[in-house]
């Protein structure tokens, strides 16, 4: 006889093999940053971040977020077509940004803060298009529960970039950072398309224009209202990236750009695969069941990470000072004061998911125009307070909108379980 397990069971199953993935993926950058640091300058690191935003608010326009809808058809054939259909998205607007930005780099990269950025701006769109079809690829396997192979081709990624990052920066090349980036995703991206190719191709038969069209208006809520949300949090992250540069020096945005990096991994090392694997499960639930799905993963992530971000918190500049050189103490300060905004980001993290299943993608459109005007603002108010004053705001403001957003999902997934019980 076949042995029972629960949803639960094979939930923890796939979340463990994500993390485990995740994990190695994050020991490789965190074991060799301390050799990093030293050979990239906080400047580095700046421009490198800038261009980092530039391709995330680019990636988010040009598939039109129909990425997260291919975990939704019932049929696989219709799942085939919107993977198709990100990859025709992706090619027109890659081409499309090419054009604009070689006509305009020089006013971007006035517009930006920054001269360096200018000669990167021509290798953004390539990076666009690799960012979607490498996303696109990776929902495919979500949907089809291959965690094992996403696992390794995380850790797979993750190697190329650190054994570029060092020999380029070994040879006293600045631009490393970037191009390192770019090889490790290119190997990555190829590794896992060929991999779904093979195992996938009969279904790649089936996908054709008309059938793309249709599902592309079937799912148009993605391009209407997730699509807006995602690039109001690129703007935002942008936005922050260019105040802090042009406000203080692109110095202080390399500072803040590993601070974030470096708190981030807690985050990124648990919070990103359990947030994949929440996906698939709560778009196969019940609606009835969301409040207590929400309830139980909520909780958990708690529970393991509170002791984690109170750490950082207390010794952070410290840690920052002996692992990664004196010149980086403004980062140990930075990521200090920033602890208890990551610990909530960390903790809402999967809760766009939830109104996306919902069909509720308004209130994620709500929260993230005010999640973008806040920081901005608070710049525009308070920039002569100097850098960690003003990060310290934000980090207490962030916190509270991210902790109301917690507070809603909870509410509209509660009056799905009343609604079912009251037909009852």
């Amino acid at each position: 006889m076949k042995k029972f397990q629960s949803p639960f069971s094979e939930f923890t199953s796939n979340a463990l093999t994500l993390i485990t993935g995740t994990t190695l993926a994050q020991v490789i950058p965190v074991a060799i940053s301390p050799i990093l640091t030293r050979l990239y300058s906080p400047e580095d690191y700046g421009v490198f971040a800038l261009f980092v935003s530039i391709v995330a608010i680019l990636s988010a326009f040009a598939s039109g977020k129909y990425e997260l809808a291919i975990m939704l058809p019932r049929r696989e054939r219709d799942a085939a077509n919107i993977l198709g259909l990100t990859f025709v998205l992706a090619m027109v607007s890659s081409a499309i940004s090419l054009g604009v930005l070689a006509i305009f780099n020089e006013s971007i990269s006035q517009v930006l803060g920054n001269e360096k950025i200018a000669k990167w701006l021509y290798v953004v769109p390539g990076a666009v298009f690799l960012n979607c079809v490498f996303l696109s690829f990776s929902y495919w396997e979500n949907r089809q529960k291959r965690y094992k192979r996403l696992a390794l081709n995380r850790v797979v990624q993750s190697g190329f970039t650190a054994s570029s990052n060092l020999g380029i920066g070994l040879g006293g090349y600045g631009w490393g950072l970037i191009l390192s980036s770019l090889f490790g995703q290119s190997v990555a991206t190829t590794i896992l398309g060929r991999k779904i190719w093979h195992d996938d191709r009969h279904l790649f038969s089936k996908i054709n224009f008309l059938r793309m069209l249709a599902l592309s208006k079937r799912y148009s809520k993605f391009p209407r209202i997730s699509l807006p949300n995602a690039l109001l949090d690129n703007i935002r992250l942008l936005g922050i990236n260019m105040m802090i540069t042009r406000t203080f020096s692109v110095s202080a945005l390399g500072q803040f750009s590993l601070a974030w990096k470096m708190v981030q991994v807690p985050m990124s090392l648990i919070g990103g695969a359990l947030t994949q694997v929440f996906f698939q499960r709560i778009a196969s639930a019940e609606k009835w069941d969301l409040y207590r799905i929400i309830k139980k993963y909520i909780l958990k992530l708690v529970l393991i990470s509170l002791p984690i971000f109170i750490g950082i918190n207390l010794f952070a500049l410290d840690l920052f000072i002996v692992v990664f050189g004196e010149k980086w103490h403004l980062a140990g300060e930075a990521a200090s004061v920033m602890s208890i905004w990551l610990f909530m980001n960390f903790i809402s993290s999967p809760i766009t998911n939830v109104f996306i299943v919902l069909g509720r993608q308004d209130i994620t459109l709500l929260s993230s125009i005010v999640y973008m005007l806040a920081p901005l603002l608070i710049f525009f108010t308070f920039s002569d307070m100097g850098f960690i004053n003003v990060l310290t705001i934000i980090s207490y403001t962030m916190s509270a909108i991210l902790f109301i957003y917690i507070l809603t999902a909870f509410v509209f997934a509660r009056r799905e379980q009343l609604s079912v019980h009251e037909s009852n």
